[in-house]
């Protein structure tokens, strides 16, 4: 017959080895694995928005760096050259690589080309000036254009992600408190756990949308900088090719 210490001892070692399963580990890995298809692809679409946004943030970034670099040196040279010819010798030579250059090939171009065909098409109705005018303004919109490419997925992606994991979040708090419903487990340990592990899905949700928000905020701003800079690069451009002369303080980034 067994003693009472016996029965102590193995009643303490049965409870030692019962006791880690009777609390099961809580996390997002487990929300993940424990949710349908529903969370889980609302995960994998936050997953894919913030690789979106940061291959954007990236790519556009280094573009921006490159882009000051070479319209630095451009510039430099542009103005300390002797002649209009050196300046499109040097175009031929290094190439266009920056708006700086690709504004300045373009409007000696449309400049040569009124001088020597004149108005030969509507396009290019009107007099020198007016012709040079309208070729500024539309490589101006080019330019405009092609740097503010991909901001807008930076915007959506910014506003939207929240509620993307907004919507996790309910989801999974609905699922966890029909599983708790149909246990009859009511108490605080048993709710804790699963809506805890929801909540998750919000922090995701605002871990993708701040960097968005913020190098939206950055490219918007830069790209911004760098248009007021081209609008007056474009006015002295325009007056030395009109006047063949430069204005005071010229190209200076």
């Amino acid at each position: 017959m067994p003693t009472a210490s016996s029965v102590q001892t193995t009643t303490a070692t049965d409870a030692t080895v019962v006791s880690p399963s009777a609390a099961p580990e809580l996390g997002f890995a487990h929300f993940i694995q424990q949710t349908d298809a529903v969370g889980q692809g609302l995960f994998v679409i936050l997953v894919l928005m913030s690789l979106v946004s940061w291959i954007l943030i990236v790519t556009k970034g280094v573009s921006m760096l490159r882009r000051q670099r070479r319209s630095g040196v451009f510039l430099a040279s542009f103005w300390n050259a002797s002649s209009l010819e050196s300046v499109q010798q040097e175009i031929a030579i290094k190439g266009v690589r920056e708006p700086f250059a690709h504004l300045t090939a373009h409007a000696m171009r449309a400049q040569a080309h009124h001088a020597r065909f004149g108005a030969a098409k509507l396009e290019e109705a009107g007099s020198a000036q007016e012709f040079l005018t309208r070729t500024i303004k539309k490589v101006l919109d080019e330019i405009t254009m092609n740097m503010e490419s991909g901001l807008s997925v930076l915007a959506t992606i910014g506003a939207t992600a929240p509620f993307v994991g907004l919507f996790g979040t309910v989801w999974g708090v609905y699922h966890a408190l029909l599983a708790i419903g149909a246990t009859g487990a009511g108490t605080l340990d048993k709710v804790a756990g699963p809506v805890g592990e929801s909540l998750v899905m919000t922090g995701v949700g605002l871990a993708v949308a701040i960097p968005a928000v913020v190098g939206y905020n950055w490219l918007t701003r830069s790209n911004r900088v760098w248009g007021a800079r081209l609008d007056a690069f474009a006015f002295e451009l325009f007056t030395f090719l009109s006047t063949g002369q430069t204005l005071k303080g010229s190209g200076k980034l």
